[in-house]
Parts: C-alpha cells; sequence; structure tokens
C-alpha cells in the first residue's frame, strides 16, 4: 500500500510538471493593420500553436522631447485604435488564445523612445499627464475584453528614470481600472535599472541582446553568449522574486543577427535563415525549462499572412520560413 501510494505521488508531481511546462507563455506579437481581423487572419497563429497575443494600440509624440501624445485617432490604422484593440481581442478569444495589451509610443522618424526627455518641469507634466490618459484608456480596455496581462510601457527609459514617483503612482491609478496582471517591457540594457518592479507581476525584458559577432552563430555558440546575460536576469530575478517575462524576442533572417539583434535597418546584410532558426533554437533552450520564467512574445507577426516574409525576406517575422516551422515545434514543447 505504502509503495501505491509513493508511486501516485511520484506520477503526481509529474504531472503538476507537466502543467507548469504547458502553462509558459508561447505568444506573438500581433501587428495592428488597417482594417478589422477575421478567423482567416488568425488561422496561421492558431497553426503556429501560439497560446497568446500581444496586441498594440498605438500612441505617436513628434519628436523626442514633444510632450503631448496622439492616440486613438481617426488618422490611425484601426488596429492601433481602441476600437481595433476590442475587435482583434474579440476574434482571438473567440479561439481561446490570452491577451497581452501593450500600448506603444511612436517618435516621429522611428526615433528610440528610451531618449524620449522633456527639458523643463512643465513639459514633463505635460507628458505625465497626457500618457496616464494614454494608458489609462487602454487599461480600462484591458479590463473590458478581460486581457489577462497588461504592458504598461515599453522601452522608455528616460522617463522611468527621471519620473520614478510617477509611475509609482501611475501603476496604483492602473490597478484601480485593471485588475489582472502588470508588466513593464524594459530594453535588454535597461532592465536591470527599472525602480518598480516591486510593484508588477513581471519582469518585462524585450530579449534583444548581443550574443555573438560570427555570420551564422551555431545554437552552441548562441547559448554560450546567453551565459553572462542569464546571470544578470537570474540576479535581478531573484533580486524581486518575481517571475521574468520576454515582452519581445526575435532574430531576424540575415547575416550576424545575433550580433545586434535590435536592428532593424533592412540594407544591413543578406538573408540568413539559418542564422534566424538557430537563434530561435538558443533562446528557448536557455530559458523555456525555468521555472522562474513565464515566456515570451515572438517579435513579430502580420495578419496578411500570406503576403509577408518568405525566404527572401531578412525581418523579423517567421512567416513562410523556416523559423516558422521550427516556432510550431518550440511551442508544442
Amino acid at each position: 500500500m505504502k509503495i501505491t501510494k509513493l508511486l501516485f505521488f511520484v506520477l503526481f508531481l509529474g504531472q503538476l510538471s507537466c502543467n507548469s511546462q504547458q502553462k509558459k507563455i508561447n505568444g506573438i506579437s500581433f501587428v495592428a493593420s488597417r482594417e478589422a481581423i477575421n478567423t482567416k487572419h488568425i488561422s496561421p497563429v492558431l497553426k503556429a500553436q501560439s497560446n497568446y497575443i500581444a496586441l498594440m494600440p498605438f500612441g505617436f509624440i513628434r519628436e523626442l522631447s514633444s510632450p503631448e501624445i496622439a492616440y486613438n485617432t481617426q488618422r490611425q490604422w484601426f488596429g492601433e485604435t481602441r476600437a481595433g484593440l476590442v475587435q482583434y481581442a474579440k476574434i482571438f478569444k473567440e479561439k481561446k488564445l490570452k491577451i497581452m495589451v501593450k500600448p506603444q509610443i511612436w517618435v516621429w522618424r522611428g526615433e528610440y523612445t528610451g531618449f524620449i526627455e522633456m527639458d523643463s518641469e512643465e513639459k514633463w507634466t505635460v507628458l505625465e499627464n497626457s500618457y496616464t490618459a494614454f494608458m489609462l484608456t487602454y487599461a480600462k480596455a484591458a479590463q473590458e475584453i478581460n486581457a489577462e496581462i497588461l504592458c504598461i510601457g515599453t522601452e522608455l527609459e528616460k522617463f522611468v528614470l527621471k519620473r520614478p514617483e510617477y509611475w509609482k503612482e501611475l501603476i496604483q491609478k492602473i490597478k484601480k481600472v485593471y485588475t489582472g496582471k502588470l508588466t513593464y517591457a524594459a530594453n535588454w540594457d535597461e532592465f536591470k535599472r527599472v525602480p518598480f518592479w516591486s510593484d508588477l507581476d513581471f519582469i518585462g525584458i524585450d530579449a534583444y541582446f548581443p550574443l555573438s559577432n560570427e555570420k551564422t552563430p551555431s545554437v552552441a555558440a548562441l547559448e554560450t553568449g546567453w551565459q553572462p546575460h542569464k546571470k544578470e536576469i537570474i540576479r535581478i530575478q531573484n533580486q524581486y522574486q518575481k517571475q521574468v517575462l520576454f515582452t519581445e524576442y526575435g532574430y531576424r533572417s540575415v547575416d550576424y543577427n545575433a550580433k545586434e539583434p535590435w536592428n532593424y535597418n533592412r540594407n544591413s546584410g543578406a538573408v540568413n535563415l539559418q542564422a534566424q532558426i538557430n537563434g530561435l533554437q538558443a533562446i528557448h533552450n536557455q530559458f523555456w525549462k525555468e521555472d522562474w520564467f513565464a515566456g515570451g512574445f515572438l517579435w513579430k507577426w502580420f495578419s496578411n499572412h500570406n503576403k509577408v516574409g518568405g525566404k527572401e525576406n531578412t525581418m523579423f517575422t517567421p512567416q513562410n520560413k523556416p523559423a516558422e516551422v521550427i516556432i510550431q515545434k518550440l511551442h508544442q514543447q
């Protein structure tokens, strides 16, 4: 009888372990389009075995020192607006996918959002009021669509470091209207300095860490390149005792894609489909089996599946490339 009970207990623990693995977030960052979506647009996402989708409404500012955020306007693409977010979420929820709402800022000409900084107290106040209105609009929408996660900002390092008290207050305002999980998408070289991880549910990282200077680094070389970064991630995870979520991760299908993985310059190299495969395999090998790791959101996926990606494409999407097959396999593990 004791042996039977022991065997049952071992099997029970094994089942718990399997369930833990199944609960990893295998997410995809779904790019907003001009129009509403339907089931044909999300069938490829389902084929990729994804269980989460990041939906990304946008706000726009004119330049790095401009304090006013324009958002939810008729001039934007439908998918970038509140109505678009709600419509996209409805379609995905019908197919049992979970949602992370990830409002983002776009600076005119694509300048890096981490450099957004005001030159006066007056302008900081305007920016803070504008950003609060922007975020609360989408926090309320996230509550309405029953989104599982809300990301309160993406790569806003100077804004975060210069105005820490504002962010603490903003988080409390968000919690009054949204009851799901919260994270912030820190850039790969920013996450160590974010002052409010203790107030959130996940340590969010846009995981574009430099790993190798090789043209086509092997999976083994990439895993070696991950070690110092992983050590630092674990240090921060231990400090705050929060799960780590890769709010963005991905690799271009281009030569030297692990040297500066954040680089999206279209003219930066030749097509390299194997380099993209190796990058995705290595990051999964290093993180997806860790208990402290929640999962991640692949960057990025477009709604018009048959017209994007392909074997001549050097950008981040895995669509219609060998990497798409690898993602399907990795998401099933």
